[in-house]
């Protein structure tokens, strides 16, 4: 055969004179060659609208499809969304995320540790972060690699470098990239990922219980429903090769977070700050969560979440969320929302205390 070629998402990675296929060229997302042959410029975007009477859809078109960077080439829009969205005379949908299940996608970040879902905390309120990739990545490296994952998402597609930090002429290893959400159809399909990990069976039904409960100052049902959302869905994050003891909070902490990002993002702003330790069990009694309503005039929310910690004088969960809510004054969690503009009386302080699978507010 003269000349071939082979396409997918990841790098052909093992390449030797030995082997019945050698001497391979590898043309990446990151390479120069035909970067401008892999998807619709925009320039061929912006004119097929014209042609189709969409011209007035150019503003949408860019912030639904595109993002997509190619080599030096940045305004790259995928052709199977711009085909459909032109074939549906106008109507905007996720025809990309569509093609395909995204299951592993879903299963690399269920199963991540809690810096995975911190950073999809970030891209979801339209963060960026910076990450070393590897092109060399193949299938068997992504489980219980936090960068491997990334490398993974950015070959595939589902996040774009804004910025690549320079090259030098003695540097070794990996390129580190600033990365984020590639675009609208993008994150609309990270959303629905995250609502299915809490639509399955009863969990969705605890969840919104939970929510009215809070949204009505009723902390007894508060209970009742948290400790159900928290005993379905530890196990639901804790499904990788290492399950620990130690990390069943801090997993669920960043899935029910961001449960509540995609769940609230109509009526609030969902913000989660918190100190990143070598020791997740010690730095998750740091971490903090505010829920600010964009109407002024309604009940605002700080949550402090800490695992019982007997080492501390801890004896009961009584103690735990005694001490977080202490921790909330202490540190004045409230001045912030108090300077946009909240009422003292109109925002709510829970503590919220872990012991293995229970969980207690205050």
């Amino acid at each position: 055969m003269e000349r071939g070629l082979i396409t997918g998402i990841t790098r052909i990675s093992k390449e030797s004179i030995f082997s019945d296929l050698n001497h391979l060229e590898v043309v990446t997302t990151t390479s120069d060659k035909y970067a401008a042959s892999f998807g619709f410029t925009e320039e061929e975007v912006f004119r097929a609208l014209d042609e189709t009477g969409l011209g007035r859809h150019k503003e949408g078109v860019k912030k639904w499809y595109d993002g997509f960077t190619f080599g030096e080439y940045k305004d790259i829009y995928n052709p199977w969304s711009i085909v459909s969205f032109i074939g549906k005379k106008g109507a905007y949908g996720t025809y990309w995320a569509n093609t395909s299940s995204n299951d592993l996608v879903s299963k690399l970040i269920q199963t991540g540790n809690a810096e995975v879902k911190k950073t999809v905390e970030d891209l979801l309120a339209g963060k960026s972060f910076e990450a070393p990739t590897d092109e060399q990545i193949v299938f068997n490296q992504l489980d219980g690699n936090t960068n491997a994952i990334w490398s993974f998402l950015f070959a595939s597609g589902y996040l774009k470098a804004i910025s690549r930090e320079p090259l030098r002429a003695d540097r070794t290893g990996d390129v580190k990239y600033t990365l984020m959400l590639t675009n609208r159809e993008v994150c609309l399909m990270f959303q629905k990922m995250v609502r299915d990990w809490f639509g399955k069976d009863d969990v969705s039904a605890y969840y919104n219980e939970f929510i009215n409960a809070l949204l009505q100052d009723d902390v007894r049902r508060m209970n009742t429903f948290m400790n159900k959302v928290a005993l379905n869905t530890f196990s639901y994050f804790d499904t990788g090769k290492r399950p620990s003891g130690e990390t069943h909070p801090e997993r669920f902490y960043h899935g029910f977070v961001l449960s509540m990002i995609v769940n609230l993002a109509d009526r609030y702003r969902v913000t989660s700050n918190r100190e990143r330790g070598e020791n997740e069990r010690c730095s998750f009694g740091r971490y903090d969560v505010m829920i600010e309503p964009f109407d002024r005039k309604e009940k605002a929310f700080i949550f402090e979440f800490k695992v019982i910690d007997e080492d501390d004088d801890e004896k009961t969960l009584e103690d735990t969320v005694a001490n977080a809510l202490v921790q909330i004054e202490e540190k004045q969690y409230e001045a912030a929302l108090i300077a946009s503009g909240f009422a003292p009386e109109n925002i709510r302080k829970y503590g919220f205390g872990f012991q293995g699978q229970k969980c207690l507010i205050r």
